[in-house]
């Protein structure tokens, strides 16, 4: 008796196990609706069609979640993505679009995270160059770098990073500083304090193109243009008058002789 019970519930859980199995993967529960949230500004519409066409298999149960991330997440412009079931038939996709904040580099572009990632854009964005690994480091420096330069209103376009961590920098008009490694951003809020009463006074006669602050009580200039005014010659001594001549001296009269 106890063999035969345990055939039939054998029986029972099969038949419950089939009976599921064919609701699974019943056309009866296809995925009818796909739902795409998000600020999206670099991703078409058609890349986004391309991919529910292609990419999304099975029916409401079965579509993988993983896989269907995935797929999108290789759409170039696409950071991070976030899938759902809205049950009876609907699937919910949250994406979260990269903003380039500058280029690393001619190879790729970095985002607000200080992560790279692989796309084409016209925007102008400062360049930073640094060793690997160092994108998010050179992202957090920039900011802070750009912060110090705003009370003179010009922007920093391109900062590089040895890999000794030195930090040098270019502005919008061309000029080039270096910068160093130890206390960086203090040597920067320095030169910023300094600049009005002395590099801008320089700047308007003497146009300069680089500027060292690795000095602890100031910092050095180049200029290219600049000349040392001519000596002044000391003023010419006045000839000397021409000497009168000596009068003429009349002879003595000479004595007589005897």
């Amino acid at each position: 008796m106890w063999f035969a019970n345990l055939l039939t519930a054998m029986a029972v859980l099969l038949l419950f196990y089939s009976l599921v199995f064919l609701t699974i993967h019943s056309p009866l529960f296809p995925v009818r609706q796909v739902k795409i949230d998000g600020e999206l500004s670099h991703v078409t519409k058609e890349q986004l069609q391309y991919v529910i066409k292609n990419e999304l298999k099975g029916t409401f149960f079965t579509l993988d979640l993983d896989k269907t991330r995935a797929a999108f997440e290789k759409l170039p412009w696409v950071r991070e993505v976030n899938v759902r079931r809205r049950w009876p038939d609907r699937l919910e996709v949250s994406i979260e679009e990269q903003h380039a904040y500058a280029r690393w580099g001619n190879v790729a572009l970095l985002n607000t995270y200080g992560e790279r990632f692989d796309a084409a854009s016209n925007e102008a964005l400062p360049v930073l160059e640094g060793p690997e690994g160092t994108e998010k480091l050179m992202v957090e420096g920039y900011r802070m770098l750009k912060d110090a330069m705003a009370p003179l209103q010009k922007a920093p376009t391109h900062l590089w990073l040895s890999p000794r961590r030195a930090w040098r920098f270019q502005l919008d008009n061309g000029v080039v500083v270096e910068v160093g490694r130890d206390d960086a951003i203090e040597r920067v809020h320095r030169f910023a304090v300094a600049y009005p009463n002395s590099l801008a006074l320089i700047a308007e006669k003497h146009p300069f193109e680089y500027v060292d602050l690795r000095y602890p009580n100031g910092f050095a200039v180049r200029l290219p243009a600049y000349k040392p005014e001519e000596a002044i010659k000391p003023a010419a001594r006045p000839a000397a008058k021409a000497a009168s001549k000596p009068a003429a001296v009349k002879p003595k009269p000479r004595a007589a002789s005897a």
